[in-house]
């Protein structure tokens, strides 16, 4: 398995078009795909105003606050509506639900992962003690608090992570400090689905 290592304070962050926040994406496979063809995605979005989430048929999404107020997901049918308030605790939703999203105080900065539905499945899991993930044929970790051992040899610290696009068997995750918290999300392939 292959660790590609990344830290946040150097991930250049892209303005939204409706210029209400921006991201900055931390991995996507396969590498370089646009929006329109990844089979998947991870980044931090910081959102700064009110509007409404961009649409995206087939894809389930997971959303987990980091820092800030947060925000209320809603659509206007009423068949969603979500206080998205509580840091660390991860809310999946499906993409094309026609979300808008309201600050509930200042800037907010969330944690995303998105999956072609037809391809791939998420698991987003928030660690605080040493742990083991199983076989997945892909993933990402980050690193919210502390500071984590991956494997007994690399270190992450807050605000870094890495993530892997082939098959891993397992991979042991060690907090390295008392304050340690961790988003560790295995990305599986559906049965059927093209490599």
């Amino acid at each position: 398995m292959t660790l590609h290592f990344f830290d946040t304070a150097t991930v250049a962050a892209t303005p939204w078009r409706n210029g209400g926040g921006t991201t900055r994406e931390l991995a996507c496979f396969p590498a370089g795909a646009a929006m329109d063809n990844f089979a998947w995605r991870i980044s931090i979005a910081d959102i700064a105003a009110d509007g409404p989430f961009s649409a995206f048929p087939g894809v389930d999404r997971v959303i987990t606050l980091l820092d800030g107020d947060g925000v209320r997901l809603s659509t206007a049918d009423g068949q969603l509506d979500h206080r998205l308030d509580t840091p660390l605790a991860p809310f999946a939703f499906a993409g094309e639900a026609p979300i808008v999203s309201t600050l509930l105080g200042g800037h907010t900065r969330d944690f995303n992962v998105m999956t072609r539905r037809q391809g791939w499945q998420a698991e987003v899991s928030i660690l605080r003690s040493a742990a083991t993930l199983a076989a997945c044929d892909g993933g990402l970790l980050y690193a919210c608090g502390g500071s984590w051992a991956v494997n007994d040899t690399a270190a992450l610290q807050a605000g870094q992570g890495a993530y892997w696009t082939a098959r891993a068997v397992c991979v042991a995750l060690a907090p390295a400090s008392p304050d340690a918290a961790l988003i560790a999300v295995r990305l599986i392939r559906v049965a059927g689905a093209s490599a």
